[in-house]
């Protein structure tokens, strides 16, 4: 498969061919190609316009432009400023600005060398985002009901995840740069659960939110809600009415019209950078655990009919096999919703509540109706189509080469692994940049699942022969090449940075935390050159640009971001952990030169 590079210019051109005995990457870092690769300039060149005129004016609460950064290092607007912080010790709590989180330098594979401020040039500088699971909160074929078993079934915030994704995007265009050299921001790079419910309705909210557009929450009846939140159950949050439910018996608010401003339009400015988008379970899997492609699903998710209760038994026997990975294609899923047909709720049919495909997927990402700032594909390509795969390299920045996995495991399960065919392909990739002149780049592979939940090894339905590889494969391949550095990775909800030592090498893994749970988060990572035979690694959380403190009486799209925020904290079953500690946070992670 090509790859998807950056086009140089004929003066970057001509300084590659008289380069000899001279570092390559010390010039370009002195001449300034780093900071405009990765498509060349881009705050110099005009934002292009929104989607086409069929879906409406392009939205104007905020520019698409991202703003000049300064060459200097800064704080603000990120976790090193400040971080929403509970206030109260016990009950349901209210957030506000709380003290900064620090920069822990970590030498687990290097020794930091003293003076390097002084001496360090920047290579690239990106944003992952993570988990986002923008969700259909009224989609038939989601398991609320289970939320007695699993914290991840229903929360309360995530009828807010639109808003609250949107406000990310906003935070990103706001950023001066990278936070710790201050250097251009090359691009944004999801890693993967963009959507929750293999839902098209939510592939098409995630592509306007990242590429620009006007955003309806809402499928069904366009005129009301008609999900579990107007049930009547006690098991759920009810803001608009006066059931005194579960959560509001834990200090749970009332808001008064909340439904009703959570299914209005959500006007999103896109992204004013580059993106490119990794996949996982949930894009490619219904409920994120269930093989795909029986029609039975595909006519219950589009249908109208609604489970929004069940027995608490039933509930831990179905979690139970889905933990153990013993349903992977749903066959008990299938007749649980059979045999509970009776006590299930009328909802309004909707044809865009159908899943997708993983063609559909790459065919909707190469439309130019999304294609926002670009590129065009947001890393996949018509080769992508024509060969049935959803991995490609692409170009961070001049020096720094991006690998995106698909680890998801079509056999189903949540857990991942990749294919033969993927793992030979990721080793020709990692050589083929090896042998290039003057040593090639440095190498970020990006995936949705860890290493330690790369544990699914079933076969793949449409290549039963093909075997399938785990974590402990990847770190061992991904370890023979000094030109890995990174890898970064989603999944598991929480921060983690481990430090990889193997017998061919040493790199980082970076997992950070979702963007539906608290404490919904990105990162920034930036790479740089120490010139002392050692490369930093920075690594800055950053929240959304929603206010801390929250306002009930405040619907608008930035209250209900605010909103979105304090109610995952809330939310019952929030693990306090996912933050990480302080070495997994902010950090500046040091690795040897290759």
């Amino acid at each position: 498969m090509s790859r998807t590079r950056s086009v140089a210019t004929a003066a970057q051109s001509a300084a590659h061919t008289a380069l000899s005995a001279v570092d390559r990457r010390a010039f370009l870092a002195a001449t300034g190609a780093v900071s405009l690769s990765a498509g060349i300039g881009y705050a110099l060149r005009p934002a292009p316009s929104h989607a086409a005129a069929a879906r409406g004016p392009a939205p104007v609460a905020l520019s698409r432009q991202a703003p000049a950064a300064p060459l200097a290092p800064y704080r603000g607007g990120t976790t090193l400023g400040a971080v929403a912080t509970p206030r109260g010790a016990s009950g349901y709590r209210r957030l506000g600005d709380g003290p900064a989180w620090e920069r822990v330098v970590r030498g687990d594979l290097a020794a930091a060398k003293n003076g390097r401020e002084g001496r360090r040039t920047p290579l690239a500088a990106f944003v992952q985002f993570t988990d986002l699971h923008l969700v259909d909160v009224q989609h038939p074929l989601r398991y609320e009901y289970l939320r007695a078993q699993t914290a991840s079934a229903w929360r309360p915030q995530e009828a807010l995840s639109v808003a609250g994704a949107v406000a990310l995007v906003e935070r990103v265009n706001g950023l001066r740069g990278a936070p710790a050299t201050g250097s251009p921001l090359h691009c944004v790079v999801t890693t993967g659960d963009n959507t929750d419910n293999n839902s098209r309705s939510e592939l098409d909210w995630f592509l306007k939110t990242m590429s620009g557009g006007r955003i309806t929450p809402n499928t069904g009846d366009p005129r009301r809600y008609e999900g579990v939140q107007d049930s009547g159950l006690k098991l759920y949050w009810h803001p608009d009415g006066d059931l005194r439910d579960s959560d509001k018996a834990l200090g749970f608010p009332q808001v008064d019209g909340f439904l009703e401003a959570a299914l209005r339009e959500v006007n999103s400015p896109g992204l004013g950078l580059p993106w490119y988008s990794t996949v996982g379970n949930h894009d490619a899997l219904p409920g994120g655990c269930w093989g795909p492609g029986d029609s039975y699903f595909s006519e219950f998710a589009v249908g109208g009919r609604k489970l929004m209760s069940l027995d608490e038994s039933r509930g831990a026997a179905l979690w139970k096999a889905v933990k153990k990975g013993r349903d992977p294609k749903g066959a008990q899923f299938k007749e649980l919703l059979k045999s509970e047909a009776r006590r299930m709720r009328s909802v309004t049919p909707d044809e865009t509540r159908a899943p997708f495909t993983p063609a559909e997927y790459v065919q909707a990402h190469l439309d130019p109706a999304y294609k926002g700032h670009g590129p065009a594909g947001h890393g996949y390509t018509q080769e992508n189509l024509d060969a049935g795969t959803q991995y490609y390299s692409f170009r961070v920045s001049d020096d720094v080469l991006g690998i995106s996995l698909d680890s998801t495991d079509p056999g189903g399960h949540y857990e991942g692994s990749l294919g033969t065919a993927q793992m030979e392909w990721l080793e020709r990739e990692l050589k083929a940049n090896e042998q290039q002149d003057g040593g090639g780049s440095y190498v970020i592979v990006f995936s949705h699942h860890t290493s330690r939940t790369m544990r699914n090894l079933r076969r793949d339905p449409d290549r039963p022969r093909e075997g399938r590889h785990g974590g402990d494969e990847i770190v061992t391949l991904l370890g023979r090449h000094r030109s890995v550095l990174a890898w970064v990775n989603g999944h598991s909800h929480k921060n983690k940075i481990t430090a990889h030592q193997t017998p061919g090498g040493a790199f980082w893994e970076i997992s950070t935390a979702s963007h539906i749970d608290f404490p919904q988060l990105a990162r920034v990572v930036e790479l740089s050159d120490n010139h002392d035979g050692t490369i930093s690694l920075f690594t800055t959380l950053i929240e959304s640009s929603a206010p801390h403190r929250t306002d009930y009486a405040d619907l608008s799209q930035t209250g209900l971001a605010a909103l979105y925020r304090e109610l995952s904290f809330n939310a019952p079953g929030a693990k306090p952990a996912s933050g990480g500690e302080p070495d997994d946070r902010n950090t500046e992670l040091i690795l040897k030169k290759g």
